[in-house]
């Protein structure tokens, strides 16, 4: 079985699966803070409506890797192409969303998810109509005048999502976004961010140290690992496996996550 599942580790040094067209690659990406190399010669991609995730033990290099696709860091050695564009370094290309919600205390739910479109320099009656005409998608419809103190953590993640959905609806970054959750609201958002991307068709890159996490949601898996680190497998998914929570029951669950736990085991 494990050759099947695992057919496809040798492409991860190639970083490109020669049949997808990719809307984000990274290109042999090095990586060192003062006296302390962090990634070395790190390849990936996401294809168009693909879910990626890169798993690794803390440590890993797995934000340095976030930051630099962010434009919010310039790699030492390689490039960040995006929809065929060189964007190494650049800031504001991909949206991103971090680990909090990070929404603004002083404004409404409707104000803070509108706030790329106001950046944009839309005027704000006609940032506020786009923004709301999305809440009924994104099940947050009738909170549009809460303040922030007064949603739920899930809700709260609902409305950060949608902010980076109305930056940029092709691709998202997101760095472990469930992790502050409760495992009843996580489960809860994973089959909603399930749903939101079979409709919306949106790409992502998802940054996760859990493996089940990275299993329920993923078509492939980078995993990181080494220092400085590298991409040490690449797992592909099959296509039609299991997406309802109902992974875990499955003895193909039980290979994958063995594999995935034998790799990490060695950065420990």
């Amino acid at each position: 079985m494990e050759e099947i599942l695992f057919a496809k580790q040798e492409a991860s040094s190639a970083g490109q699966d020669p049949s997808v067209t990719p809307l984000l690659q990274m290109e042999n990406i090095s990586m060192s803070f003062p006296g302390k190399p962090v990634l070395a010669d790190v390849s990936l991609y996401v294809g168009p409506a693909e879910l990626v995730s890169l798993l690794g033990v803390s440590g890993a290099g797995k934000s340095t890797l976030f930051n630099l696709a962010a434009g919010l860091l310039v790699p030492d050695q390689g490039k960040v192409i995006f929809k065929g564009e060189d964007i190494t370094g650049q800031k504001g290309k991909i949206a991103y969303m971090l680990q909090k919600d990070l929404l603004l205390p002083h404004l409404t739910i409707a104000e803070n998810v509108a706030l790329p479109l106001l950046l944009r320099g839309e005027r704000k009656d006609k940032a506020l109509a786009e923004a709301i005409s999305h809440f009924e998608n994104f099940g947050l419809a009738g909170t549009e005048n809460y303040y922030p103190g007064q949603l739920s953590g899930g809700m709260a993640q609902r409305a950060a999502f949608l902010r980076t959905y109305l930056f940029s609806s092709e691709l998202f970054l997101l760095d472990e976004p469930f992790s502050a959750l409760d495992a009843i609201t996580k489960e809860q958002l994973h089959r909603w961010f399930l749903g939101m991307r079979k409709k919306a068709q949106f790409a992502t890159l998802l940054i996760t140290h859990d493996i089940d996490e990275a299993l329920t949601l993923s078509d492939r898996i980078y995993i990181l690992g080494g220092q400085p680190g590298s991409i040490i497998e690449e797992i592909v998914l099959p296509p039609d496996h299991d997406r309802s929570g109902n992974f875990w029951k499955q003895p193909s669950f039980v290979v994958y996550k063995e594999k995935i736990l034998q790799l990490l085991q060695r950065d420990i």
